[in-house]
Order: structure tokens, then sequence, then C-alpha cells
């Protein structure tokens, strides 16, 4: 079955989410959420991790985590694995408990740690969204027992648990005085329910595998290249990671062909009937072989019109002998700028 691709790495920070199959609850009752807690402090010290953020809501949970040696899946596996055995068996029954894989978004740490604010403020305000506290509840975020936030707040850290990297984040020092400014900045967040998030937060926060500016993606792209190949070949790969780097590589091999076919690099400079189809069949039969784009892409990158044409010319790639010769030449080329 295919996987999607997981990025791992030393030093890695990722916003991990899990979900209860079919929306159910995974977390009915106090003792589901200490056994999880007992297991998040367990994982973490057979794998290194370090947790700075969390929270446990009704039928999902999230993680602000980082990876200090590239072990997520692994520990991943182990830490939901274990859970939901546990779970199985206090109810006496079988299944899965976990809707699917876990979702792991590569977040970038560096710089102004803009992105490290944006995860751990969106965790913490979880309950808020959900309209268990804040808002017209009456109650403060810090009734919510099930996150890290009452521990910003000032209550007894677990030792998994590392504040300072969202601290340093809101550029606040760390120690007491900088968690209860935190805590403060939360609280006052908190009252206003529809106002927990900005709009640009949520929407860099549901952009996809990934959260940072567009130089990250293609540093993640880069590292992430030679696992794709690999599993492009046996046919094992899917997600979102796996489709971001079939378009840039899709959009390399275009650009390179195009500039060894002396034709002009922008769609619209392609548009037009009869133009350049032995061309056009060419580039769209290796990107289609060396990538997993679709024909949808395909026809509107080399403006060949509609997703029928791209099958004709296929077809006619696989068919003809002087397109098949033409074929090889292009790919020669592209294995000496490989």
């Amino acid at each position: 079955m295919a996987r999607p691709v997981r990025y791992e790495a030393a030093g890695a920070v990722y916003h991990v989410m899990a979900r209860g199959e079919g929306g159910k609850d995974v977390f009915e009752d106090d003792t589901d959420r200490t056994v999880w807690l007992e297991r998040l402090g367990e994982v973490c010290g057979s794998y290194g991790w370090r947790i700075h953020a969390w929270v446990m809501m009704g039928n999902h949970f999230h993680l602000l985590l980082e990876t200090p040696e590239p072990n997520l899946v692994a520990g991943m596996k182990w830490f939901m694995g274990v859970y939901a055995q546990g779970w199985n068996r206090r109810r006496k029954r079988r299944g899965h408990v976990f809707q699917g894989r876990y979702k792991a978004v590569v977040v970038n740490g560096e710089g102004s740690g803009v992105y490290f604010r944006i995860v751990a403020d969106y965790i913490h305000l979880n309950p808020v969204r959900s309209g268990w506290v804040g808002g017209a509840t009456g109650k403060r975020l810090i009734d919510w027992r099930w996150s890290s936030f009452p521990t910003y707040a000032g209550r007894k850290a677990p030792e998994w648990l590392v504040t300072g990297r969202v601290l340093e984040a809101f550029e606040l020092a760390e120690g007491r005085r900088g968690r209860r400014a935190y805590a403060r900045y939360l609280e006052a967040r908190a009252k206003d329910r529809d106002g927990a998030l900005s709009d640009d937060s949520l929407k860099a926060l549901r952009r996809g595998w990934y959260l940072g500016d567009a130089d990250f993606g293609d540093r993640l792209l880069v590292m992430l290249k030679p696992d794709v190949t690999k599993r492009r070949r046996k046919g094992s790969l899917r997600g979102a990671a796996a489709r971001a780097h079939d378009v840039a590589e899709a959009e390399r091999l275009v650009r390179a062909g195009l500039e060894w076919m002396g034709l002009p690099a922008k769609p619209k400079d392609l548009a037009g009937r009869g133009r350049w189809l032995d061309e056009k069949a060419i580039l769209a039969s290796l990107v289609r072989a060396r990538t997993g784009v679709r024909n949808a892409w395909v026809a509107e990158r080399l403006a060949m019109g509609t997703e029928g044409n791209v099958t004709r010319a296929l077809r006619r790639v696989r068919e003809e002998q002087a397109l098949i010769r033409k074929r090889k030449k292009c790919e020669q080329m592209l294995e000496k700028r490989d």
C-alpha cells in the first residue's frame, strides 16, 4: 500500500495531528487522557523527543514536536500503536482507534520563530475554537487541563516539555516571568473565540505539508528527492510532499526540455493550435514517465488544451519511431543534467 513521504532529519520540528477513527472520541475519560500522557512521556524518553506544545481534545490531539534524531516514524508508530492497544484492551474490543496515519507538517523553526508562534498558538487555543473554554463560556483557557498551556501558566512541567523555545519565539525570557507573560497574552486572545487565530495564520497552517516560506519548502524538496526517487520506482508513493516533489521535478524537466528544443518557457507563449506538437508530445511523455503529475497539469503547463490531447500525444510517442528517437535524445540530455 502506498504511504506518504515522511521527512525525517535530526533537529526537525513538526506539527503532528491524529484523529479518532470516523471522528469518534479517542479520549473518553480522564483515564484515557492520563494514559496518553504517560505514553507520551515514555516515547519522549525512548526517542529523545522534545515537546514544545500539546493539546488533547475529544477526538484528536496536536503536538509541536522536535526530533533531535531522525526518528519521527518509528516513534509515532510505537506511541500510537501502544496507546491504541491499551485503549482497545480497556473496552475489550478490536479495530482501529485512530483514523489512518497521523499527519505531520514540517515546521520552519529557524529565524524569527514566526511559524513556531503560529503552531503554538493554534495548539493552545484549540479548546477555544472548539467552544469548550474562552469566548462566551465564562471559562478561562487555563481551565482546560489537557494541554501544555497550564504549564506555561505556572504549573509544574513534565521533564519532556520544553518551554524555552516557544518563549524565545515570542521574544520572552525563559523562566517564570516569561511564562506568565505568555499566559496573559493567550488568556487575552481566548476571550474572543472568533479572533483566537488570524485568517493569515489559519491559511498558513492549512497550506500543505510544510509550514514556512518558499525557500524552506525548496530546501525540503531537495533533501526529500533521493527517497522520493527510490520509492517512485517502487510505486509506493503518495501524500502532499510527494505531490509537491512531482510538480517541482516536472517543472524542472519541462524547463530543461524547452530550453534544449529552443522553445519559449511560458505556457502562454506555447499556446496555439498545431504549434510544436511533436516537441510537446515528447516532453509530455518524459514528464509522465518520470513524475507523478497528472495529464491535467501537463496540458496546462505545455498549453496542450485538454487532457485528451495529452493522452493522444503519449500514444504517438509510444508508436511513432521518429518520436521515439527524438524522445531518447531528449532523455539523454536530461540525464547529463541530473
